[in-house]
């Protein structure tokens, strides 16, 4: 090939290579504004509709990309009203319960709150946008590292994280303004309890199975003296001890 036309091709590639990046580059954009529309309409119809009136936690969750923490095969459905499979048997939680849960937990910034349960660590970021000091536990390795390497990737890399066992709490780091459980223990953790701050919340899915689990708030009082209240009926994978 003559220099001539060998300048031409390579003009040519250069050209190409522009072409398609661009092209890739707008249909990224297109993508994340459509999954921008569907989060402010997934906050409107699942959430406001339902009565949640927290304007943090309906910023939080117009804020938070619920896509990017699920796997790709279920990305056309994250803003669905539904939990999603995120492997391991673990699922990620509707979209109403982790608003419901963080306007329970009636977070206020710099308040050191505790997650029991990372998962694919959306409830995570959602408490890391309500201006929380964000602890979080999860048992499973796999599932903690996925939800590690997303959390960074978003800019969520000051979020907390350990892998053991929720059932244990953070002692090293308690007392805690706030504790949210994100899977059902039978009844709620001593341990957990014990972790919690003066005039603290604790916000979790309690019973032995999905059938019979309540989503309840307990509340240390100045004396020391645990309430609990009761928020209705929930569906929520169980709590596992780790190895002890």
């Amino acid at each position: 090939m003559r220099s001539g036309s060998r300048t031409a091709a390579l003009a040519a590639l250069v050209l190409f290579s522009a072409t398609c990046g661009s092209d890739e580059a707008t249909g990224n954009r297109e993508q994340e504004d459509a999954f921008r529309a569907e989060r402010i309409l997934m906050v409107r119809s699942q959430i406001e509709r339902r009565g949640i009136r927290d304007e943090a936690v309906l910023r939080a969750l117009q804020t938070v990309p619920r896509e990017e923490f699920v796997p790709d095969s279920e990305r056309r459905r994250a803003y669905s009203d539904r939990p999603l499979p995120i492997g391991e048997g673990q699922t990620i939680s509707q979209p109403y319960i982790v608003a419901l849960m963080s306007s329970l937990a009636r977070i206020t910034p710099g308040q050191r709150v505790l997650e029991i349960g990372t998962g694919s660590g959306y409830q995570a970021a959602v408490l890391a946008e309500l201006e929380a000091e964000v602890y979080s536990i999860e048992l499973l390795p796999g599932i903690a590292a996925r939800a590690e390497t997303t959390l960074g990737s978003l800019g969520y890399g000051d979020i907390n994280l350990r892998v053991g066992d929720g059932y244990l709490g953070w002692p090293e780091a308690a007392p805690f303004d706030r504790i949210v459980v994100t899977a059902a223990p039978p009844e709620i953790p001593q341990a957990l309890l014990d972790q919690l701050a003066p005039d603290g919340r604790l916000v979790a899915p309690v019973g032995p199975d999905p059938w019979s689990q309540r989503l309840v708030v307990a509340v240390r009082g100045e004396d020391g003296e645990i309430e609990v209240q009761d928020h209705g009926g929930v569906a929520f994978v169980p709590m596992v001890p780790g190895k002890r």
